[in-house]
């Protein structure tokens, strides 16, 4: 053993391999940043020991689609007090994001950073729809590495970019090149946020011209493509108007689908696309009900995503599978069409999928990387420890989380932030808004 190796002991291990099971009592051996065995009194002289009594051990949970430079935004998308009317989403996102420096994105992915290990969310995926220079890509890019995430890094337009103009293709070539030493080495990887078809009002559409060059730019460079389609029903037909392009694929992810049509989602099927939903903002904006039980149905690749704080509110991520799971089955009127454990795998292993990470996080298999989170279930919201699985989704707060490792670096213990401070996090935060 070195040093830099540690077993958590004792705690309730949901593993989230359907191999593995759950393991009452178990221990989880982390050596060199990975899982090196999953067991009941595992040998491990010389590690660092962490008492996992009374915790639940589990995934790291997983986010697939999140703007992470608007959290400076946070609650906004109602307006402000004293406006004469409310300010949607679009129209918050949009006007001020046109004034974010890079310093602004960096400050507000730093801030999305802290509530997701704060949370229990050990993988993100920064949706970066406000890329105004390299600058800025660098400054988001920073704030992840700086955090110590696992992170999809998906690099987009800029608020208020022209529609028929394609996105910094230049800006985002150069960025690959020079990817391998870019900052936070294995941790992060990249991607493209693409317009696709474009947003939910008709004015905001771009020509296939436009979104076939940037998908075909990505597929050049090898880099997964992720599109928002068919949320809204201002938005019915994108995704086939993707699937007539030909330009779904198993490197595609949608986000949404709200209002895609069962031929849409046996295009996706067959197409071996993934999706990523994200309930609280489609309910909140008004998209209307994700479709997660048809898209599971189908077998298609099915993550959850925290989307926007400004429309959202937070990153909560027990919240956002609890939600889940209750839609599914009171859309189903039936109590058990979605199970707990159905919806933590959508939250862990299914994310892991969506982001075509499943090898390397979402489950504590050997040979993975050590992305794990301990839940203390003494808390008065928990208390005790019945169904670990129904724990997490239906009880669990972030505030429970005891501690949090990323590729076996502890970010939070004691349920303290380790690595980032909050305070000096969040009085920048308040700055940068002003």
């Amino acid at each position: 053993m070195s040093a830099d190796d540690l077993i958590i002991r004792s705690g309730h291990v949901v593993t989230m391999d359907p191999e593995l099971g759950d393991i009452p009592g178990g221990d989880v051996l982390v050596s060199g940043g990975a899982i090196a065995a999953v067991g009941p009194g595992l040998d491990a002289p010389g590690a660092r020991e962490l008492d996992g009594r009374e915790m639940i051990v589990a995934p790291g949970l997983v986010d697939t689609h999140w703007h992470m430079w608007n959290t400076l935004l946070r609650s906004m998308s109602g307006g402000m007090p004293g406006e004469d009317r409310p300010a949607g989403y679009f129209s918050v996102s949009l006007g001020l994001g046109q004034a974010f420096t890079a310093d602004d994105n960096y400050q507000g992915t730093l801030l999305a950073c802290a509530e997701a290990v704060n949370s229990g969310i050990t993988t993100v995926h920064d949706w970066s729809h406000n890329v105004r220079g390299p600058a800025h890509a660098e400054a988001e890019l920073r704030a992840l590495a700086e955090a110590g995430l696992r992170a999809r890094y998906s690099y987009g337009y800029s608020a208020g970019h022209p529609n028929d103009q394609t996105m910094d293709l230049a800006g985002l070539r150069a960025l690959r090149q020079d990817w391998k030493a870019g900052p936070g080495g294995e941790l992060l990887t990249l991607g493209m946020a693409c317009r696709g078809p474009g947003g939910s009002n008709p004015s905001m559409r771009v020509p296939p011209r436009v979104y076939r060059r940037e998908i075909e730019a990505a597929r050049e460079l090898g880099l997964p493509v992720t599109v928002h389609a068919s949320g809204p029903p201002t938005a019915a037909g994108q995704i086939g108007a993707l699937a007539a392009d030909g330009l779904l694929g198993p490197d595609l992810q949608v986000v949404h689908a709200n209002c895609a049509t069962p031929e849409e989602i046996s295009q996706l099927a067959e197409a071996g696309c993934a999706v990523s939903l994200s309930p609280f903002s489609e309910l909140l904006i008004g998209y209307g009900l994700p479709q997660t039980a048809e898209l599971l149905a189908a077998g298609i690749r099915v993550g959850l995503s925290v989307d926007t704080t400004a429309l959202t509110g937070n990153a909560d991520m027990f919240a956002i599978m609890k939600l889940t799971q209750g839609l599914i089955n009171g859309t189903a009127q039936q109590e058990f069409a979605c199970t707990a454990r159905q919806a933590l795998a959508l939250g862990t292993i299914g994310g892991a999928r969506s982001l075509g990470l499943d090898a390397v996080t979402g489950s504590l298999t050997p040979g993975k990387r050590a992305d794990i989170i301990l839940v203390h279930t003494g808390h008065p919201n928990l208390g005790v420890l019945t169904d670990p699985a129904a724990l997490l989704v239906a009880a669990a707060q972030p505030g429970n989380v005891d501690t949090v490792l990323a590729d076996g670096q502890i970010l939070k213990r004691g349920g303290a932030l380790v690595t980032l401070d909050g305070d000096r996090i969040s009085a920048q935060a308040r700055q940068a808004l002003a």
